[in-house]
């Protein structure tokens, strides 16, 4: 893995030495008073925004079957946690799932190596950083995004469920934006599953105490997330959501003679 000394990538190009940016593509893009000049550089950075847009579908278009597995960037190779993510890749693949991660170190890279060990398809969705991660060498399908907006569409649009194992703010973001868009019927929904009582157990009694409790969320929503400890009963889970969404789909369809919105089944419950 290269520093951010030695080498930085921004979507297909490399840059070495002085040739490294100072802000990375996102961070130019949010950047606050820049006066009339995104009049003449934002239209250009809509066409780039479209580019990852393309690239993304055109590469994806023939994955097939897949769950993403998010987790931290920083346990290691030593970790329980790493190697329960190496197990994670390696049943979901046993399943005939493919893997998608966001292609950096530590949980990322424990998936991604579970499923190359497995022989399946073990795919990253890198993202431009002030700091080099690069892609880890167990991703034998990768890309690397720019804007964190276009990576995320990724992984939802190409995704069948999620499983989270710990992690930190980055995979809080990926969690609660993923439960937004099924709360919302932005997507249809599709399995969440949380890995680790121990880790997730007190925001899961946060939400059901505090904003279930105090009327900031229904009772349902609690029911989008499955909580469970092992990688088997995690890959179980998961297979089991999308198994009952697909029914559920085909039942609405035929009783409606067109798919309607799949339930979330039995989901919100805490597995031992």
């Amino acid at each position: 893995m290269s520093s951010h000394s030695d080498s930085y990538r921004r979507g297909p190009m490399l840059f070495r030495g002085d040739k490294i940016p100072s802000v990375t593509a996102d961070a130019s893009l949010l950047a606050p008073d820049q006066g009339s000049a995104w009049s003449r550089e934002d239209p250009w950075r809509v066409m780039r925004i479209q580019a990852e847009f393309v690239e993304g579908f055109g590469s994806l278009a023939d994955l097939g079957p897949a769950i993403s597995v998010f987790g931290s960037a920083r346990e290691k190779p030593d970790s329980p946690w790493y190697s329960k993510g190496v197990e994670v890749g390696k049943l979901l693949c046993d399943a005939g799932f493919g893997v998608i991660t966001g292609g950096g170190p530590g949980i990322m890279e424990a998936a991604n190596k579970g499923a190359h060990e497995a022989g399946g398809t073990s795919v990253g969705l890198g993202i431009e950083l002030p700091f080099e991660q690069g892609m880890n060498e167990y991703v034998n399908q990768g890309i690397s995004f720019r804007y964190f907006f276009v990576r995320k569409m990724m992984f939802v649009k190409y995704s069948l469920g999620f499983i989270v194992m710990p992690g930190g703010f980055g995979t809080l973001d990926e969690l609660f934006e993923a439960i937004t868009l099924v709360q919302t019927g932005k997507v249809k929904s599709f399995p969440i599953v949380l890995v680790g009582t121990s880790f997730w157990g007190g925001m899961m009694d946060w939400v059901h105490e505090s904003l279930i409790g105090q009327g900031m969320a229904s009772p349902a929503d609690e029911l989008l997330i499955t909580l469970v400890d092992t990688p088997e009963e995690a890959v179980n889970a998961v297979a089991k959501g999308i198994h009952e969404l697909a029914a559920n789909t085909r039942n609405h369809a035929s009783k409606d003679g067109a798919a309607g919105k799949p339930s979330a089944g039995g989901f919100g419950k805490r597995t031992k």
